[in-house]
């Protein structure tokens, strides 16, 4: 059954778009803790992409759209082209899978990350707040990247209510020790172009066969504190990582902190959704190990 006045089974026909209302067929994707996502065959055969949601705040799309221009005219990396953006939705330029086996395409990855790392700002943060999921990203620029880390990537956490209910007094404190001893655990460096959400599921293929880059959460931080969520969350090939290296060499100890730097990433899950997963022992592990 289709319905074109937006309400029924197909409700993402009502949303305010000169596109959608004539797909002829759509396929759900996954869309993580926001989104609605479909692929939409139009009238014509076009493929597309929509995001929508109706939890939505009403700048998430908008910022999603200008993060895609940054990452593509600052940072040189491939984004899908967008179409089409309001505060209920976000249509894109469809692309393909990542490919299951492929070290060439990750090598070709890791390249394009390090150069967009090679791009550097004067100060930590972003010139406007942003959305990790649904949760605020707070990016109020600093001009040192460990205070910008434990206070705007670690600490904002631990007021959720879900991390409060999920983590005991010890691993608040524990945490809030290693945000302390942040400046000997971590040697730092520039501030440089970050994606901001990089993981092996925002990495896809465009028309060509190259990699292309989705769903970003834009800022400027350590390239190191992009790289863990990467390394420590469904990790591509180690071909990613080699040719990363080539184009801009990583510093002694890189892999030893990636735990650490990945704390940001487990805390605002157990912000999301509380004690999911592994991720409260994996923050326990981190507080042992570094706190």
């Amino acid at each position: 059954m289709t319905d074109r006045d937006g309400g029924g089974c197909e409700p993402w026909r009502g949303l305010p778009s000169a596109f959608v209302g004539e797909a002829v067929a759509d396929e759900p994707l996954s869309g993580g803790a926001v989104n609605d996502v479909r692929r939409l065959t139009l009238a014509d055969g076009t493929r597309v992409v929509l995001k929508s949601s109706e939890q939505a705040p009403p700048d998430l799309y908008a910022q999603e759209a200008e993060g895609l221009r940054v990452l593509r005219e600052q940072g040189g990396l491939r984004t899908p082209r967008v179409i089409e953006v309001s505060a209920r939705h976000l249509l894109l330029e469809a692309l393909e899978p990542a490919p299951a086996d492929g070290d060439a395409f990750w090598a070709e990855a890791g390249r394009a990350v390090a150069r967009l790392h090679a791009v550097r700002g004067d100060r930590f943060g972003w010139h406007a707040e942003g959305w990790l999921g649904l949760l605020p990203q707070t990016n109020a620029w600093t001009d040192d990247g460990h205070a910008f880390f434990a206070e705007h990537r670690v600490l904002r956490y631990l007021r959720e209510p879900k991390v409060r209910a999920a983590l005991d007094p010890a691993d608040l404190a524990g945490l809030e020790r290693i945000c302390d001893r942040l400046p000997r655990l971590v040697p730092g460096g520039p501030a440089v172009l970050n994606h901001g959400d990089l993981y092996q599921g925002n990495v896809v293929a465009a028309s060509d066969g190259a990699p292309a880059f989705i769903d970003p959460a834009v800022c400027w931080m350590w390239a190191e504190s992009e790289l863990s969520m990467m390394y420590c969350t469904g990790r591509p090939p180690e071909s990613f990582f080699a040719a990363y290296h080539e184009v801009l060499p990583l510093p002694d100890g890189w892999r030893e902190r990636m735990p650490l730097l990945h704390l940001r990433e487990l805390i605002s899950t157990i912000a999301h959704f509380g004690a999911w997963g592994d991720c409260v022992p994996q923050v326990r592990d981190v507080i042992r190990r570094f706190g």
